[in-house]
């Protein structure tokens, strides 16, 4: 079972994505555990005040380090029955390290992952430096906030887990299963629709020849 603590300051906005589908029954199976936590519950002041203007000038609004640092050690002074338990901090970041199958595979080991989720113009520097143990990015591309990064990356190692696909072997077949593999195309019924068919290889009821056809197709798309 995995643990996943996201640290946001629009909480709701997990709500119906993680409450459908698979992550759902993943979590109702105890497969995963998903926590969110609010950032402006770990403020001080009574305005509830996560962001500060840059120092140095500068357009944006910079979220403060202080309110961060309190979260994340509530969040690890939880009591927790696996004393050995293994946890990672994440950063979300446009200029973290551009995440892959490979991450996802690599952080399905641990027993608890942190993510923050930043927002507006960025995040006070101290809190990669000396809180997170690794910035991610999830494209070459900037986002309003690490949100969607969050929900992305719970969904692609809640998916590696045990029990928590239907059908085991999809993850085993699934695009970047393997690094450079990119899966095989895939057609369901009719047979034909709109003149456009399925390729009759696929309708022979030759296995082996289906297979190779398959091998074929996922390495043309490298």
């Amino acid at each position: 079972m995995i643990k996943f603590d996201i640290v946001t300051i629009f909480p709701n906005i997990f709500t119906s994505y993680f409450n459908e589908s698979i992550l759902k029954r993943a979590q109702k199976s105890g497969a995963i555990e998903i926590n969110v936590h609010n950032l402006r519950d770990y403020t001080t002041d009574k305005h509830k005040t996560v962001d500060d203007t840059p120092y140095g000038g500068g357009a944006g609004m910079v979220l403060k380090v202080e309110p961060i640092y309190r979260c994340i050690n509530a969040i690890k002074k939880q009591k927790t029955r696996n004393k050995k338990q293994t946890s990672r901090t994440i950063l979300f970041s446009a200029k973290g390290k551009t995440y892959t199958q490979k991450d996802a595979k690599r952080l399905s080991k641990y027993d608890q992952l942190i993510f923050i989720c930043g927002r507006y113009e960025g995040v006070d520097e101290r809190v990669a430096e000396k809180i997170a143990d690794e910035e991610i990015s999830i494209g070459e591309f900037v986002l309003t906030g690490g949100e969607i990064p969050a929900m992305a990356i719970v969904d692609s190692i809640a998916r590696l887990l045990p029990g928590v696909l239907g059908n085991e072997e999809s993850a085993k077949i699934e695009s970047h299963s393997k690094e450079g593999y990119l899966e095989f195309p895939q057609y369901t019924k009719p047979e034909e629709f709109n003149k456009w068919k399925v390729p009759k290889i696929l309708l022979s009821g030759h296995h082996a020849e289906i297979e190779k056809w398959r091998e074929k197709k996922s390495k043309s798309k490298k």
